[in-house]
């Protein structure tokens, strides 16, 4: 049996209960302080640090008792974040101390910024973190916890895109009744399993039925569309989902697209993707439409764009080289790009669906530019 401080994202008792799989009141905790010891944001990062901050006292949790299986799970969780561990006295309640080993970042790893606020953390990443360690904690004993860090970037945009999913509508009251719900596969992409029932239109209910899902996060689609000189830009790119279904053409001509970060708008993404690919600014958006892109088998929901922009340049190597992009642009005049259309030459469907919009829309585009 160990103890263990907690000073960061694991004092928020509903993300605790989910790593250790297990409810706050059969865990043994109570408050307490690190002397010397400060806590700070990591700059660009949803989590904290901890450095020596000699006179202060970094706020705190100490989980006692802690079992072989407790310590695994929590490694597991934390091993993502490149942290380990060390033992250090802590402060408890009435003036005792106690030694308890807590995660400490490495040094050179990530740098601080303000202080760090667990109220100001639990407002703006709380429900995030919750959804993302349920996958996370879905997978250990199954994959290492370097495995599940690389897919942390996808994870946190799936919970991003599950906590904005829970606000697009008024929900229905039909009934569905879950029997089983299983996390199949997870990396850039995830793929969820269960079986379902749910209320059918004569007011029963069907038999079990086994369902799967692509579990993806929100994007933003944005078309750059220059009102003056009437054209397009249309960016080319390899996509390995339309080589590997046989496809003999698998360099698509598409819209300007990319996933929706944690933390950032549809607006704020199409902005930022139309400087990474095609190097252009946008001077302002219009909103073309929001849907899913295949309801019957993945969760991705799209917010389609039309961005206005003085479109006289291309480029040959848009994208970044990070995310193994290789990214060309063409321009071309709004007529050829609907004559493409109606020759079905576009396999693009929401560049289909912009172009579609467009045409209702250029005339107004124009005349107020």
């Amino acid at each position: 049996m160990k103890n263990l401080f907690f000073y960061g994202s694991l004092r928020h008792q509903p993300l605790l209960e989910i790593v250790l799989g297990r409810s706050a009141d059969e865990i043994d905790m109570v408050p307490a302080r690190l002397p010397d010891h400060a806590v700070f944001a990591v700059e660009g990062q949803p989590f904290p640090m901890i450095l020596a901050a000699p006179g202060q006292f970094a706020p705190g949790l100490m989980v006692r008792g802690l079992s072989a299986d407790d310590l695994a799970r929590i490694e597991f969780y934390e091993g993502g974040f490149d942290y380990a561990l060390s033992v250090n006295q802590i402060a408890c309640e009435g003036g005792t101390s106690a030694p308890a080993e807590l995660f400490f970042p490495d040094p050179d790893l990530w740098q601080p910024s303000a202080p760090w606020s667990l109220t100001g953390w639990v407002s703006d990443w709380g429900r995030l973190s919750e959804y993302a360690a349920r996958e996370v904690m879905a997978f250990y004993g199954r994959r290492s916890a370097a495995d599940v860090a690389r897919s942390f970037p996808a994870i946190r945009m799936r919970a991003a895109a599950r906590i904005a999913a829970e606000t697009r509508a008024v929900p229905q009251s039909r009934d569905v009744i879950v029997q089983s719900y299983t996390r199949a596969y997870q990396g850039y992409f995830a793929l969820d399993e269960m079986q379902v029932q749910h209320r059918r239109n004569d007011g029963d209910m069907t038999p079990v039925l086994g369902r799967s899902a692509l579990m993806q996060g929100a994007a933003a689609v944005v078309l750059p569309y220059d009102p003056q000189r009437d054209c397009v830009l249309l960016v080319e790119q390899f996509r390995a989902p339309v080589y590997m279904g046989g496809d003999p053409a698998p360099w698509m001509w598409e819209p300007v697209a990319g996933m929706v970060d944690p933390g950032e708008t549809p607006e704020q993404a199409a902005y930022r993707e139309a400087r990474e690919e095609a190097h252009i600014e946008l001077h302002a958006l219009e909103c073309a439409g929001r849907a899913y892109s295949s309801s019957g088998s993945s969760t991705e929901f799209l917010h389609l764009f039309v961005g206005l922009a003085d479109l006289t340049e291309t480029t040959q190597n848009g994208g970044l080289a990070s995310e193994g992009e290789d990214i060309r642009s063409a321009i071309l005049s709004f007529e050829d790009m609907m004559a493409q259309v109606d020759a079905h030459q576009v396999k693009d469907l929401p560049l289909m669906s912009i172009a579609h919009w467009l045409a209702r829309h250029r005339e107004r585009l124009r005349a107020e530019c």
